[in-house]
């Protein structure tokens, strides 16, 4: 099983360049980062989670100057989002940026995105919130007509774009979708992405057989088909049964610390990563 890591770099934590270094030191397969532009300070939108919404929201790196950098320093390290809000960008610019990103690593690059939490943060980019996941959708076939090898105009509910000469293309465009299991989400990930990232991996074993369900009356590959658990805390138990599911990359939580901090938790999930065997 292939064990990645995600933390929210920020610009009070362990650097990108520093991180990435250590990880690919170490064996992990990849680094994930998540994006906030910014966070309103008077917003209604309660935290996910549960209470004050964490300091590191607020002080997010860009994840894409981040991989950048992740990039620069290693060779072999996945590098990937966790997740792009896909709604809050022009989808012209993405696509450049996702590109550059994979050519220029080697086609390490994945694009985990999702639709959002936070209606005032959205509210500023103009994002009309009971049409964010259908603008998505739009701004994904977009990006998909950008990427294609020829010129490929598209028309659609939220944009446009004219047959146009868009280079560098990404070498493996690989994308994977955020959220709550649920028939929206997955008929999301069926429609144009290359699987999911559930966030903290519970219930996969409910719902991991209904989204092969739809995968295969969509007409996908049945063995194309990516579960990734994201922000997942490990145990030996809980990593032994995403093996028995299937699952072939795990993404941790780390810290959103000072180096370290973060170090010594890394020498702890070490563990997992010796020997491809997640510690199981």
């Amino acid at each position: 099983m292939r064990i990645s890591v995600t933390i929210f770099l920020t610009d009070e934590t362990i650097t990108p360049t520093r991180l990435a270094r250590e990880l690919e030191a170490r064996g992990f397969g990849g680094l994930y980062l998540p994006e906030h532009t910014h966070i309103p300070v008077e917003r209604v939108t309660p935290y996910p989670a549960g209470g004050d919404l964490p300091r590191e929201y607020g002080r997010t790196l860009d994840p894409f100057v981040a991989l950048g950098q992740a990039a620069a320093v290693t060779e072999r390290l996945g590098l990937g989002t966790g997740i792009t809000l896909v709604a809050q960008h022009d989808p012209i610019d993405l696509a450049k940026q996702i590109a550059t990103l994979d050519h220029l690593s080697g086609g390490r690059f994945t694009l985990g995105l999702g639709f959002g939490w936070n209606v005032e943060e959205a509210a500023d980019h103009g994002v009309e919130w009971r049409t964010r996941r259908e603008l998505v959708r739009d701004r994904m076939a977009l990006m998909q007509a950008l990427w294609a090898d020829e010129p490929t105009a598209y028309e659609g509910e939220f944009g446009s774009v004219k047959a146009s000469h868009a280079f560098p293309k990404p070498v493996r465009k690989r994308t994977l979708v955020g959220g709550a299991a649920g028939p929206k989400l997955f008929s999301h990930i069926c429609a144009y992405a290359d699987g999911w990232l559930p966030i903290g991996g519970r219930g996969l074993g409910e719902s991991l057989p209904v989204l092969r369900t739809a995968w295969a009356d969509a007409g996908r590959d049945p063995g194309a088909l990516q579960v990734v658990p994201y922000a997942v805390l490990p145990t030996p138990g809980k990593l032994a049964h995403y093996a028995e599911l299937g699952i072939e990359e795990v993404v941790l939580q780390l810290p959103p610390a000072g180096e370290g901090e973060v170090l010594k938790v890394l020498d702890e999930y070490a563990r997992y990563v010796q020997d491809g065997t997640a510690g199981v």
